[in-house]
């Protein structure tokens, strides 16, 4: 599976997910892009799934015009010590089937 970590998250991240081949925004050369651009971008070049920290992006897209999966971290901050702890719910939503939209995932009963 092909993932996007959005700019707000740690490159760092990458690492938790060696079984998936995973790109940052900057590895991409896509910083600054606005939502829709990366959204589009992403599509261009067969990405799966974004993962962000951005909790408003469900609210400022419609995911019905994309065909991603988004999976909005959410946790006291994003720093990696904080999101690492996130990454085996994310590798159970990962081993789901791919579906449209956003899915929360949520570092609160971490």
């Amino acid at each position: 599976m092909k993932l996007l970590l959005d700019e707000n998250l740690p490159k760092k991240l990458k690492r938790n997910f060696p079984e998936h081949e995973v790109y940052t925004v900057r590895d991409k050369g896509w910083n600054g892009k606005r939502n829709g651009e990366l959204l589009s971008l992403m599509i261009e070049d067969k990405f799966d799934v974004l993962l962000t920290f951005d909790q408003n992006l469900p609210h400022q897209q419609n995911f019905d015009r994309y065909p991603i999966a988004i999976l909005v971290l959410i946790a006291e901050n994003n720093t990696y010590p904080v999101l690492t702890l996130l990454s085996p719910k994310i590798k159970i939503e990962l081993e789901k089937p791919l579906w449209k939209g956003s899915v929360k995932i949520s570092g609160h009963n971490l």
